[in-house]
């Protein structure tokens, strides 16, 4: 039912043969979440070079919250390759809002951006705590609340948060996710700050959940091993 950060926009393709040059119109080149593979190898050198692995470690896993990080860092450990992908180029664009990461974005060629997403998603999925989880987050993640219009979250995000195989960027891996990240995009899903969710159904899902309910969620995801 969420998250975490990657690429969307026109054609892709045409950008890679580039070698990801900026357009001579200006601007950053297109980048689009098409199933182009990227070098895992090359990613683990550039994401170290484009300064990805200072905010999510150097394999992926972050480096845990602070009261003062707001929730900016995600795991992209495991993450789908196209999902990671698809929010770099919604940062881009400006389909989805946060300062440093646009600004991050726009800087990396879209070549790399591929290798970069390989890499994390090579990696050891992330993992949480291994406690047994909120059981009002799990059976809300599980069996969503039909009488308020509210989808389960495992039809798009798998059995405890896992992400389904084959679904790419539509099924990104939740569980095991920092809690304060979660919680934040969970926030601003209800309040439209974001608003990059294919069909919106993100928006939708969250819109009738009281902030008890939400942190449940979060608690829940964040503790699946």
């Amino acid at each position: 039912m969420l998250l975490v950060a990657c690429l969307s926009g026109p054609v892709l393709g045409q950008a890679v043969k580039a070698k990801g040059k900026v357009q001579a119109t200006g601007g950053p080149a297109p980048v689009a979440a098409l199933p182009l593979k990227g070098d895992p190898v090359a990613g683990a050198r550039k994401s170290d070079e484009e300064r990805c692995q200072e905010c999510h470690g150097a394999d992926g896993h972050g480096f845990g919250q602070s009261a003062s990080s707001e929730g900016r860092h995600p795991k992209l450990a495991g993450q789908p390759a196209e999902y990671i992908v698809k929010q770099i180029a919604d940062f881009r664009s400006g389909a989805r809002k946060h300062d440093v990461m646009t600004l991050m974005a726009r800087t990396v060629e879209p070549a790399d951006i591929l290798d970069i997403a390989a890499y994390f998603a090579s990696q050891k999925p992330m993992k949480g705590e291994g406690a047994a989880g909120n059981p009002l987050g799990r059976r809300l993640y599980e069996s969503g609340d039909a009488a308020r219009g509210v989808d389960a979250c495992i039809a798009c995000h798998g059995p405890a948060g896992q992400g389904i195989a084959g679904l790419g960027a539509a099924a990104p891996r939740i569980g095991g996710q920092e809690w304060r990240y979660l919680e934040k995009q969970l926030l601003d899903w209800r309040s439209g700050e974001r608003r990059n969710s294919r069909d919106g159904v993100m928006n939708r899902v969250t819109r009738g959940l009281s902030d008890e309910e939400l942190r449940a969620l979060t608690d829940y995801l964040a503790a699946q091993p």
